[in-house]
């Protein structure tokens, strides 16, 4: 390992996709997997208890999740060099992330070398985006396409994901440590915003979106 080997906070849910990703990411002498996550809520305390270079950040994970984590790590430090990697390869996921204040997103399709040399890119400061995803993103606003759940606020965002994942309020205010009450309000405030009659229409309505699989 190089000296000034870049340290990385890998957040996946699962033992052997993080296995190989450590494999492929300390195959190279300037990168280390210096700790792991398996929850948004253990990446945060990890990040807060041991600051790292780079995190690399799953998005689909049990508890907040991993746009949640994102978010909670990039208040407690704005200059946290964040970026996802995941299956969910979503307009919306991207765009959502990128104006968080993440500054990579790849997905697990890509090829390993990418992988790599985004982690370096993101080290050193700069944005990187899967081209395939960025080539989307581009034509998407050359021609004008407006993504109706992007008027979601964040935390709306991620009460959303929950109930199209079909969670129940009481599950969705344990998780993200909100009063039952609070996340009827968003609820509320999420149906309204979106033009949603049901639970039915949020959960297509994600579906359509890429936010979740049918």
């Amino acid at each position: 390992m190089a000296i000034n080997a870049i340290q990385v906070l890998l957040c996946d849910d699962h033992p052997m996709v993080r296995m190989g990703f450590r494999q492929l990411l300390e195959s190279t002498p300037d990168i280390v997997v210096q700790a792991e996550a398996e929850t948004g809520e253990e990446a945060y305390r990890a990040y807060r208890k041991q600051p790292v270079d780079v995190i690399i950040m799953d998005i689909s994970m049990p508890g907040m999740g991993g746009l949640a984590a994102a978010r909670h790590i990039l208040e407690y430090n704005p200059i946290a060099k964040l970026m996802i990697l995941t299956m969910h390869n979503s307009k919306t996921f991207v765009t959502r992330a990128m104006k968080m204040g993440v500054k990579g997103y790849l997905t697990k399709m890509s090829e390993p070398d990418e992988l790599i040399r985004a982690v370096r890119l993101v080290d050193r400061g700069r944005s990187y985006i899967e081209p395939s995803l960025a080539q989307d993103i581009a034509i998407s606003t050359i021609a004008g396409d407006q993504d109706l759940i992007d008027i979601l606020s964040p935390r709306e965002f991620e009460v959303f994901t929950a109930l199209a994942d079909g969670f129940s309020v009481k599950s969705i205010s344990s998780t993200l440590n909100l009063s039952p009450k609070t996340v009827g309000v968003h609820r509320t405030n999420i149906m309204k915003k979106l033009d949603a009659d049901s639970l039915v229409d949020i959960t297509r309505l994600a579906i359509r979106h890429g936010v979740i699989t049918a």
